[in-house]
């Protein structure tokens, strides 16, 4: 027989045992006497409950409405106390009952109501404490598994359960995989890299914190404590649920090849990323030009780079376009950046006072710097129809923007030319019809069609 239909045939039989014990304990539950009782006082507060949740949920709706100024974590856990008031007032009232059952009468009398008290206290907890975690789909996942196994283990039928699951497995060989180990496998796993992505965000958040380490070696160390701790996971994991690491040699050759010919873009833009982080070329904050991408660095991730622009646009660029094209660092040694505006006025107008205009009028505006470098202007030829000039100042908040700044110096510039009578030339077109004389025309017209003397 092979190992499939074995495993199928071992199922089916295993299924038809428990069909079989849990109709002997439904039957069981309900044979006349104290076990029957205990299961229609479970109904009636099953009952109570909901009645009492139906009562109080507007109140206490209305009550949390009108909590004006309160933390946003209270809000949400009222709202998590009012999807759960059934769990919560099953819990209260089957309690009750069974501490007074307990009192008047012989234990055993009362042993399910306090089973069902137990559960649905337990379930509670599970369901305020799954909320931790962030992903809804994960959430979802952990709450149901540990609503199950706590039941489990409240039934103590933990045991008979783990037993089925590992009969449940199929052999390959001296290979053998079963169902519980399947399972313990992903609940191990999954414990360990939970737990070491908790320990990344905390030492990512403490690293941020420290104004010593510079942005790049702060993104540099943060990726590999986050390598380091996800790889300390997997082994460990792998340890744990007895995965021999050395009898994957083969399978690290077949990625040594992929990552050779199908991966590498990919591997690519990992090394080029540690060699930004490392020769801090570019860090988060600086304001950079790729191409036709203006913006300020955001984030450096393994694979890219984050760069937001001023129309609130965000580029993701390969790290890879970064160290093999030419990037314009506005940033990198300091934030000084300087402007050139080009202008012309007419052949009329004093230059010396042109210029002494120009420098005025830029100095008075807002992110200009006049220390350490004031403005300059100089004459850059003689034009047509103007004198040209250049006009170059120097701002310290690039990532405030450029067209903006250069847009205010124009505007300084028109008001000062306009209060002290410079005018700037513009070319001028004129078109002249020329009207002559009929008899001109008809006299040169005759000359022109003469036969020859």
């Amino acid at each position: 027989m092979d190992p499939v239909t074995e495993t199928t045939s071992t199922l089916i039989q295993t299924l038809i045992l428990y069909y079989q014990q849990a109709r002997d304990l439904i039957a069981w539950m309900f044979v006349p006497g104290w076990r029957q009782n205990q299961v229609l006082i479970i109904l009636v507060l099953i009952a109570l409950a909901w009645l009492l949740r139906k009562s109080t949920e507007p109140r206490l709706q209305d009550w949390a409405r009108s909590r004006e100024g309160w933390p946003k974590w209270r809000l949400r856990l009222i709202v998590q106390i009012r999807r759960r008031l059934f769990l919560i007032w099953f819990s209260i009232i089957a309690g009750l009952v069974y501490l007074v059952m307990q009192n008047v009468t012989w234990p055993s009398r009362s042993y399910l109501i306090g089973l069902s008290a137990t559960l649905s206290t337990v379930w509670f907890s599970i369901g305020l404490a799954a909320q931790l975690v962030r992903n809804r789909t994960l959430r979802r996942t952990v709450r149901w598994f540990l609503w199950i196994y706590a039941t489990l283990y409240f039934l103590n039928a933990l045991d008979e359960i783990a037993a089925f699951l590992d009969r449940l497995a199929i052999e390959f060989g001296e290979t053998r995989i079963s169902a519980l180990s399947v399972i313990s496998a992903l609940v191990i796993l999954g414990v360990l890299f939970a737990g070491a992505r908790l320990l990344s965000r905390m030492f990512t958040a403490n690293v941020r914190k420290n104004q010593d380490i510079s942005p790049s070696m702060q993104e540099l160390t943060t990726k590999g404590v986050q390598l380091l701790l996800y790889g300390l996971a997997f082994y460990i994991g792998a340890q744990a649920i007895g995965l021999d690491l050395t009898g994957l040699a083969f399978l690290y050759g077949i990625i040594g090849v992929g990552l050779g010919f199908g991966l590498q873009t990919v591997v690519s833009n990992l090394v080029s990323g540690v060699i930004i982080l490392l020769d801090k070329s570019i860090k988060p904050g600086d304001v950079i030009s790729l191409g036709d991408t203006f913006g300020w660095i955001e984030s450096l991730s393994a694979r890219y780079v984050s760069v937001k622009t001023r129309e609130g646009l965000e580029y993701l660029i390969p790290n890879e376009d970064l160290i093999a094209n030419q990037v314009v660092n506005w940033t990198h040694s300091n934030q000084l950046v300087r402007l050139d505006i080009y202008f012309g006025t007419a052949y009329d107008d004093d230059p010396h006072t042109v210029r002494a205009l120009a420098i005025e009028a830029s100095s008075g505006v807002k992110r200009v710097l006049v220390h350490p470098n004031a403005p300059v202007c100089h004459i850059v030829g003689f034009g047509d129809s103007s004198v040209d000039y250049i006009l170059r100042f120097w701002i310290g908040d690039p990532t405030a923007g450029l067209t903006n700044v250069r847009g205010n110096v124009y505007l300084a510039l028109w008001d000062i030319f306009k209060e002290n009578d410079i005018s700037i030339p513009f070319p001028q077109r004129e078109v002249r019809l020329l009207h002559e004389p009929e008899a001109e025309v008809s006299e040169r017209t005759d000359t022109g069609n003469g036969a020859p003397g």
